[in-house]
């Protein structure tokens, strides 16, 4: 429940050490660059670092290449490489150029290639028409028409038999159309033309020699593996040009990669006369690497503090866990990093996710199946949420077992509790048992309590870490809350089912009237003990009136962030009874036949992915409303360094 420290550092050096500045920056890995505005005051005379070169477009460039090519080229590491600027480009532009060229190539053989495939499919259709078809094109008093004609509207040609124009000869048929050619006088041709069209005829065009049908298939047999070999040849040679140069590619893409990256620190830095200035944020565990490097470089000065003395300066954070904790840095960054001086609840997320869904997904087969498909989410996608699945996967197998759950089956491990002393027929926790209803009801509010409670004592925590010590003690969640809410709990507990009665008048005034008008007048009374001057409210008239209706929410809020831990007990019924459900369908089909196991198995398979992503959600809902609400914000500031990720 950490975050790395950080430091704050300050480089100023000549402008014509920039570019080694830069490089050490960026190669460290570490370098979160910042704004020199949020160090510094007054920069009017200081001026923007105009860049000298661009590398985003020749890198666009190359990568679109490198994509037409549909290769994959990693990013390498790069440090020995250093051409200059021109070099580089001049390099990129030369690859870029080869494989543009190599691919127009391809690119001409595959059309020509399926150019003549067409051209060879269609003249099949006319290969015994024994004239040849450019003579009778250019025909000067009659006009032919070539091409194919659905076979149904080959029928309707009856309806034009007085017309003597309207005649269409086949030449070759297929499982839909009729191939063949419709002859008319060239002042006739237009009307004939109006007709085929109105009956779907769809013309093809076989001009471009003096030869036959027969002569132009067998011209084109014989040039098409010409072709093929054609289109082999130019796709080998790019083939082999991308393999015998892949390591100069790759090591060419990471370089631009790597510069345009650190393009992103010399727009931050800005200039004074010969100097310039950089400013930004490493962790201090890697403080002294990168400061050794920098101190090599000639005219440079640093100038290092404590992100502890720079709060007004927002510190951005890096998360550090635990390998328990380390995944659900994933809902902490979905919902916001905590300030630099804020406590990260990362831990407290993870034990409490862990166990809720534990509880909510109670089930041995179903959680040991939730486990393996985490396991393959992350092996196989690296997705994030399967690193969460897994513990969770664990935690439902072992209420699982407290509930005596198994794929649904509700007494499969019966005789695993006998041998711990059960009685037969028993097991730890019953919850198809009508009577432990209510227990698992309040149960799931108890539960509520205790996290609740435990959350406002983190606020306290955190609050004074912060050194917010009005919030520490008067907020809805600081010790006048917990003694409010608590003091509240524990005697309408004792009164409705302990039988005790504790709620006198000295206890209703001291722990819960006492408690509530700290609550009431917590700005006032924080700014009062935080030591700011101007701790009064323009009018005490209005700040009452505003806060008696604040008031409300602050009680209904702490009522539902209550009930809203029933839903911890609606799930563990609500799972017994979807198998429930599952078991009944199947005895339908007969018990023990094939049809029942089916039925069972879909069944499961159906739970289980419904309730997985609906236990996933509400229990990120109740980290995120009911208690996170309670001590966190997640203002803060993500630590991003310039860092090129290498495949």
């Amino acid at each position: 429940m950490a975050v790395s420290s950080m430091q704050a550092v300050n480089v100023i050096g000549l402008t014509d050490s920039l570019d080694d500045v830069i490089a050490v920056l960026g190669e460290s890995g570490v370098f979160h660059p910042d704004e020199v505005s949020n160090f510094y005051t007054d920069i009017r005379d200081f001026s923007r670092i105009p860049s000298k070169s661009s590398y985003a477009e020749p890198l666009a460039n190359l990568k679109a290449a490198l994509t037409r090519s549909k290769r994959k080229f990693p990013l390498v590491e790069v440090s020995d490489y250093n051409p200059s600027y021109e070099e580089l480009i001049a390099q990129a532009e030369a690859i870029g150029t080869r494989i543009d060229t190599l691919l127009n190539e391809i690119g001409a053989a595959a059309a020509e290639r399926d150019e003549t495939a067409h051209y060879l499919s269609v003249a099949k259709h006319f290969f015994n028409l024994d004239v040849k078809i450019e003579q009778v094109i250019r025909m000067q008093y009659m006009k032919a028409r070539f091409g194919k004609l659905p076979k149904d509207s080959l029928q309707k040609l009856e309806a034009y038999k007085n017309d003597s124009y309207v005649d269409f000869a086949v030449c070759s048929e297929d499982k839909t159309h009729c191939w063949g050619v419709y002859f008319a006088p060239v002042d006739e041709i237009g009307r004939i033309d109006k007709i085929f069209e109105g009956l779907y005829f769809e013309p093809t065009d076989l001009s471009g020699g003096y030869e036959t049908p027969g002569e132009k298939v067998e011209e084109f047999q014989a040039l098409l593996p010409q072709l093929e070999q054609k289109l082999s040849d130019a796709q080998h040679t790019l083939d082999a040009y991308l393999g015998e140069n892949r390591d100069q590619i790759c090591r060419c893409l990471s370089k631009l990669e790597e510069m345009n990256l650190y393009t992103g620190i010399r727009s931050k830095a800005l200039r004074h006369g010969n100097s310039f200035i950089i400013v930004g944020w490493l962790p201090t565990e890697s403080m002294k690497e990168v400061k050794g490097r920098l101190l090599k470089i000639k005219s440079v000065e640093l100038d290092f503090s404590d992100a502890k003395d720079e709060m007004d300066k927002h510190p951005p954070v890096k998360l550090k866990n635990c390998f328990l904790a380390k995944p659900f840095e994933f809902y902490t960054e979905m919902y916001g990093v905590p300030k630099y001086n804020e406590m990260d609840p990362t831990l407290f997320v993870a034990i409490t996710y862990i166990l809720i869904f534990g509880v909510m997904f109670a089930d041995l087969g179903q959680g040991l199946c939730l486990s393996i498909v985490g396991w393959l989410m992350w092996k196989l996608k690296k997705m994030k949420i399967g690193k969460i699945l897994l513990p969770c996967g664990i935690s439902s197998m072992v209420f699982g077992t407290l509930f005596g759950s198994f794929f649904g089956f509700e007494h499969a491990l019966d005789p695993l509790f006998e041998l711990f002393g059960c009685p037969k027929g028993t097991k730890p926790i019953e919850v198809m048992a009508p009577e432990n209803t209510n227990t698992i009801i309040l149960g799931a509010i108890g539960v509520g309590v205790v996290l609740l409670i435990v959350a406002m004592f983190l606020n306290v925590y955190s609050s004074i870490k912060q050194r917010n010590y009005g919030r520490a003690l008067f907020s809805t969640s600081g010790v006048a809350g917990i003694i409010f809410y608590s003091a509240l709990v524990f005697g309408l507990l004792a009164e409705m089912m302990l039988g005790l009665h504790v709620m006198t008048l000295p206890y209703i005034l001291i722990l819960v009237v006492l408690p509530f008008i700290l609550i009431f007048f917590a700005e006032p009374l924080s700014k009062l003990v935080n030591g700011e001057k101007d701790w009064k409210p323009e009018s005490w008239g209005g700040y009452i009136v505003e806060n008696l209706f604040e008031s409300i929410e602050v009680l209904l809020s702490y009522v539902t962030n209550t009930m809203s831990f029933l839903r911890v007990g609606a799930f563990v019924l609500v799972h017994a009874g979807m198998m429930l459900v599952v078991f009944v369908l199947a005895e339908t089909a007969g018990a023990g036949s094939v049809a029942y196991w089916v039925i069972v198995v879909i069944g499961n398979i159906l739970v289980m992915g419904l309730e997985a992503l609906l236990v996933a959600i509400q229990v990120l809902r109740l980290e995120y409303y009911e208690m996170f609400s309670r001590f966190y914000s997640g203002e803060g500031r993500e630590f991003k360094p310039v860092k090129l990720i290498h495949d």
